[in-house]
C-alpha cells in the first residue's frame, strides 16, 4: 500500500498531478481544493496517499491531511459514492465541511458537490451521520499537513539543516479546536451524536472561535430548554 509520496511535482492536468520521486512518475488524483495549494512545478510536494484496486486499475489519490484522507475513505463505505464522487465532495466543502455537513444533516451543502444529487446526499447523512462524531474528535491528530521535503529533489546531497517546524495553518487549528471541544463535552458526559452537532452548529456560525469559546457555546445549546 502506497501511503505518502514525496517528490518533486513534475506535472499538473485538471483533476490529476505527476509526482516524479526520483525518476519514478506517480500519477495522482486530487481534488480542486488540493490542487489549488499545490506548489509550482519542479517544487517539492507531498501528499498522503490512497491506493484504489480494481481488476482493471489502480487509481491513486493524494490529500493534503490525514483528516482529509480518512473522510474520503468513509464517504466511499455508502453505495453509490465512488472514489471520484468523494473527491469531489473534498474539493467543494473540504474536511471540515463535509463533517459538519453531516452532522447537521445540510443536505443542500453535500449536493453542491459536482455528480451528488438529492438522493445520494441523503443517504449520505442517513448512512455517515452517526460516525462522524469519531472523525471530527481525531481531527487535530489528523489535520497535520503532510510536509514536503527539497531533499528528496537532490538525492546526492547533503541532508540540509534542521528546519523550524512550519507555523499551524488557520484549517489546522480550526480542526483542532474543534476536535479538543468535542473531547471535552464528551468528557463532561455529553454523547458524541449531540455534541458533535453543537460543535458544528458554533463552528458554522462562529468559524474564529477557539476552543474554550467552541465549549462555552455548545453547553448553551445542548443546556435543557426549560
Amino acid at each position: 500500500m502506497i501511503g505518502k509520496i514525496s517528490g518533486r511535482l513534475d506535472w499538473r492536468g485538471g483533476d490529476t498531478v505527476l509526482i516524479d520521486v526520483r525518476g519514478v512518475g506517480y500519477l495522482v488524483h486530487v481534488s480542486d481544493r488540493t490542487l489549488a495549494g499545490m506548489p509550482g512545478l519542479g517544487e517539492a510536494v507531498s501528499l498522503y496517499t490512497d491506493l484504489l484496486v480494481r481488476e482493471d486499475l489502480l487509481q491513486l489519490f493524494g490529500f493534503p491531511t490525514m483528516l482529509e484522507k480518512e473522510w474520503h475513505k468513509l464517504l466511499m463505505t455508502v453505495q453509490g459514492v465512488g472514489a471520484k464522487a468523494a473527491m469531489a465532495m473534498m474539493g467543494t466543502l473540504g474536511a471540515e465541511g463535509v463533517g459538519r455537513a453531516i452532522t447537521l444533516g445540510d443536505q443542500r451543502a453535500i449536493q453542491a458537490a459536482p455528480g451528488v444529487g438529492p438522493k445520494l446526499a441523503q443517504r449520505i447523512i442517513l448512512e455517515l451521520k452517526s460516525k462522524a462524531g469519531s472523525v471530527m474528535a481525531m481531527g487535530a491528530n489528523l489535520a497535520v499537513t503532510a510536509e514536503a521535503d527539497d531533499t528528496v529533489l537532490e538525492p546526492f546531497t547533503p541532508p540540509a539543516p534542521a528546519r523550524k517546524p512550519a507555523p499551524v495553518s488557520a484549517g489546522q487549528s480550526r480542526a483542532a479546536f474543534t476536535a479538543d471541544a468535542l473531547s471535552a463535552l464528551m468528557n463532561l458526559g455529553y454523547g458524541q451524536g449531540d455534541a458533535a452537532q453543537a460543535v458544528a452548529t458554533v463552528a458554522g456560525e462562529t468559524p474564529e472561535a477557539d476552543t474554550a469559546t467552541l465549549i462555552r457555546a455548545s453547553l448553551k445549546l445542548l443546556a435543557p430548554k426549560s
